[in-house]
């Protein structure tokens, strides 16, 4: 850990001019050898390191969400070209051109930290060992180790020998406590941020093996902090700590306001979006109305949970806008709808045709007998039930056959 350490040496000095100039307010409170001077100064860098990376971390919510709706296609290049892993990879770069994705995008925001992250760690550890680095001198070094919190220096791991603690004033009893506490909530921190990430913000009508690769992350990167963290200061721990706390609240932040279309969160945003215009009767603030005006944009790609949004309006009497407002509409019935205007007849059964058609014949009857009768009165009786027989087994015909009467759509030479 040293040695990766002094490879981000030329940031050391930087890193350590930021520690102090927190530490002089701080100090100019707590005092200028309180833990709490020290420790504040710590969260006050990652705190700054991370507004800092804002863009990057907006960068990586892009880059995260056109992965997952391009897995399918990924997918479908890999079985295709699946015997060619030249031609696969030219196609999967031209994937990524035509989007505009960068499959390194998520993990911008850990590597931004990465130099500060081993910076402050060659501080700490220049601090455990009494040697001045950076912006730090011989009286602010004094100072540092003889801050304690909890009990626990800054400089001091939860590997520490008894005689190395006992240099820096400290028990080995606080330092593991203190140690172990930090590891567990760091860990702990960790894990649920990549759970709400998965359970939450993520398309479920898409289940591609990127989701699995997420999952498995979300078990395999606790463990991991947790081995590396016996090896950190307590110093560091309370900066990786800081960054696990900033990066789920600001997850959490973007997981209620802008969620991932598809997504669990968006059905629960866009259900506050409902409660908000039922309540108000119009789309409360810039960002509700951004997102009802991408989803009127979309017509009929919409999703489901879009649907349902735009037919809840239509309940409650509104019409979303191209602008993103309401207005006042025709309001949709409960249990009317698209589904019930489509809504076919049912075809009877052949039973029931022939039944109507023997019906009408017998209505036909009479009424051709009586004219019969009254054209040709001198006929013979025997000619009347022969027309009779005639239109009787006409009629029987037509209704064992059950079709209609006209022209007939002839039969598909299959089916002959």
């Amino acid at each position: 850990m040293d040695t990766i350490a002094s490879l981000f040496s030329f940031i050391t000095t930087p890193v350590s001019w930021v520690i102090v100039q927190f530490h002089k307010v701080y100090g100019a409170l707590f005092g200028d050898d309180s833990g709490w001077a020290w420790g504040l100064s710590i969260v006050s860098l990652v705190v700054l390191i991370r507004i800092c990376l804002i863009p990057l971390f907006v960068k990586q919510i892009k880059s995260t969400r056109n992965m997952q709706v391009l897995q399918p296609k990924m997918k479908a290049i890999q079985e295709r070209y699946k015997n060619d892993k030249q031609r696969q990879s030219e196609e999967m770069m031209k994937l990524y051109k035509e989007t505009g994705t960068n499959p390194l995008s998520s993990c911008l925001p850990i590597l931004a930290q990465s130099p500060f992250f081993f910076a402050l760690y060659h501080v700490l550890s220049s601090i455990a060992s009494g040697k001045k680095i950076g912006a730090i001198n011989q009286e602010l070094l004094d100072s540092a180790r003889q801050a304690h919190i909890f009990g626990a220096p800054l400089a001091a791991k939860f590997t520490d020998s008894v005689d190395k603690l006992n240099s820096l004033d400290a028990s080995l009893l606080d330092v593991r406590v203190v140690t172990a506490v930090m590891i567990v909530l760091m860990s702990a921190s960790q894990f649920f941020t990549q759970r709400q990430l998965m359970t939450k913000n993520v398309d479920l009508t898409v289940k591609t093996p990127y989701m699995q690769q997420q999952k498995m992350l979300m078990y395999i990167f606790p463990v991991i902090f947790a081995v590396m963290g016996v090896n950190f200061p307590v110093g560091v721990l309370v900066y990786w700590l800081t960054t696990n706390v900033w990066t789920m609240g600001q997850q959490m932040y973007v997981i209620n306001q802008n969620p991932t279309p598809g997504s669990k969160a968006q059905d629960a945003y866009l259900q506050r979006v409902l409660k908000t215009v039922d309540s108000r009767g119009q789309v409360r603030g810039r960002t509700q109305r951004r997102t009802v005006k991408a989803i009127v944009s979309k017509g009929p790609d919409r999703n489901d949970i879009e649907r349902k949004f735009i037919t809840g309006l239509s309940k409650k009497g509104l019409v979303a806008q191209e602008d993103g407002t309401v207005k006042k509409g025709e309001v949709v019935p409960e249990g009317e709808g698209a589904a019930a205007k489509r809504q076919q007849p049912k075809r009877q059964t052949k039973a029931k045709r022939q039944t109507a058609a023997t019906a009408g014949a017998a209505k036909d009857e009479p009424a051709a007998g009586s004219k019969t009768s009254l054209q040709k009165q001198d006929a013979p009786q025997d000619d009347k039930p022969t027309s009779a027989g005639k239109s009787a087994s006409g009629s029987s015909r037509q209704a064992k056959s059950g079709q209609r009467k006209g022209p007939q759509r002839p039969k598909h030479p299959s089916k002959k």
